[in-house]
């Protein structure tokens, strides 16, 4: 919600939150069966103090347009007078319950919300830093628009010719021998996987993953009634002899990896388990899904080839995305495998999109021609190297005698491995209390209750700090 009370108005706080809820009633925003938001959670949204919200909840229920049910939450019972005679009304909510599509947790919901609330040190969120992105190169690139032909038009159904062009030189670079109709032009890396999911796998699929993985903590192959298989990792990436047995035993339909700088371990691949990795998924007919969203963002030297590079028998489909280097708010993402399966791709990305920005394409297209990206890419590498080993300080200050991890050696992410086990809803609900936003490791391995997930991309180093010490408090606190 974007809308706070005014305090210069001589109406009374707990009157003017009454007033805009009524109106979110009837015109029919908050639908009869909507459960409202937690009063806790509303009295953060409207900068009040809990009793004030408690005072215009309880002055609804009074007037007969909210029910209050201990456990069950406060939901809309009628929405207009009229209704209140005539007792007939559209349940929107049987709607939203049959949708086929999975809603996220509500931890992933409660994050997703809680990031856009003013004051909140996230120290979960996957993306660069405001101050890391190319913010001036960018208004330069957009304000040279007027000297140019730009076309603002639907794009080809693979993408904009002249930016699948330059990924075929910038993949090149990295050993990735392609052409421009074997590249598909997305909307991030995660509707490469919602295309791979609805279009490429049958229902009751079986995807492998390593264990955890970012993959646990989106619904979309549950969605599409498939199921999510654990391999394990260890610190040289997948565990070949496990990746066997729970294929054999499970029967895979597809691999899906994060090499370079795994989220949320940060485990970097080597290269012989690459090698391996390649020849047991040829043996086992096993297709992998390569996503490389950190993969540019090494510290001291860039990792091993990706599989895709050493792929002779056409069975990667590599992700790549601008999203984790470049821009998050381009939504520009791209995926490279055989023809006819970009072909396919291609097809249902118009139907579900009709395509990417246009706009976005072409300003990718000229930052990669004109060496924008490298340059800017070179520059976030040599800032994020300097704030990891700055935040592992912090991390040894407040943390050492609770946890242990792992110095990355690029990407985002520390993996925490608490020295007792916790309630992650526990930890996740006192540290959100003291303004500090967590990803607990649940959501990446739904068993576990001994990790956390801190980036150390996003949040300022003062921010860090504060964060990190609230963290160390509720650990104490937990480990009593």
């Amino acid at each position: 919600m974007n809308w706070t009370p005014d305090p210069a108005d001589k109406k009374p706080m707990h009157k003017q939150i009454q007033e805009y809820m009524k109106e979110k009633i009837i015109n029919g925003e908050w639908p009869i069966g909507t459960k409202i938001p937690s009063q806790r959670h509303l009295a953060a949204s409207f900068s009040v103090n809990r009793s004030t919200v408690v005072t215009a909840t309880e002055n609804l229920i009074a007037e007969g347009l909210l029910s209050g049910n201990k456990g069950g939450g406060t939901k809309v019972i009628n929405n207009t007078w009229s209704l209140l005679a005539s007792g007939s009304h559209m349940n929107w909510n049987s709607y939203v319950e049959a949708g086929i599509y999975r809603p996220n947790s509500p931890t992933i919901r409660h994050i997703n919300e809680a990031e856009f609330q003013p004051g909140i040190i996230r120290l979960g969120t996957g993306e660069l830093a405001p101050d890391l992105l190319p913010s001036h190169q960018l208004s330069e690139l957009f304000s040279g628009i007027n000297h140019r032909s730009v076309h603002l038009g639907y794009e080809h159904p693979r993408g904009n010719d002249e930016l699948r062009q330059e990924l075929v030189k910038h993949v090149k670079k990295r050993g990735i021998e392609t052409s421009p109709s074997s590249i598909l032009i997305v909307s991030g890396s995660l509707q490469a996987l919602q295309l791979i999911s609805i279009g490429l796998l049958p229902p009751g699929a079986n995807i492998l993953a390593e264990k955890p993985s970012y993959l646990y903590s989106l619904p979309l192959f549950q969605s599409a009634q498939m199921k999510i298989t654990g391999v394990s990792l260890d610190e040289e990436g997948i565990h070949l002899a496990s990746l066997k047995d729970q294929h054999e035993k499970e029967k895979g339909t597809a691999l899906y990896t994060i090499p370079n700088f795994h989220n949320p371990t940060n485990v970097t691949m080597s290269e012989k388990r690459r090698q391996e990795l390649l020849r047991q998924c040829e043996r086992m007919h096993l297709p992998i899904i390569e996503d490389n969203a950190y993969g540019e963002l090494w510290f001291h030297s860039p990792p091993p080839l990706s599989l895709k590079a050493q792929d002779k028998n056409g069975m990667v489909l590599y992700l790549g995305t601008f999203s984790k280097t470049f821009s998050p708010g381009f939504r520009i993402g791209w995926i490279i495998g055989p023809e006819h399966v970009i072909e396919r791709l291609a097809d249902l990305k118009m139907q579900v999109d009709y395509g990417a920005s246009s706009l976005s394409q072409w300003a990718a297209a000229e930052a990669l021609k004109t060496g924008l990206y490298d340059k800017h890419v070179a520059s976030v590498r040599y800032k994020l190297k300097e704030k990891c080993q700055q935040t592992l300080a912090i991390l040894e200050k407040y943390l050492k005698n609770l946890a242990v991890w792992n110095a990355p050696s690029g990407g985002f992410y520390f993996w925490l491995t608490l020295h007792k086990p916790v309630s992650m809803r526990k930890l996740f609900k006192h540290c959100l209390d003291e303004g500090v936003l967590l990803n607990p490791g649940a959501l990446y391995d739904h068993e576990t209750s001994q990790h956390i997930r801190i980036s150390f991309s996003y949040a300022t180093l003062a921010e860090f700090e504060y964060g990190i010490k609230i963290v160390a408090k509720s650990l104490k606190n937990l480990y009593k």
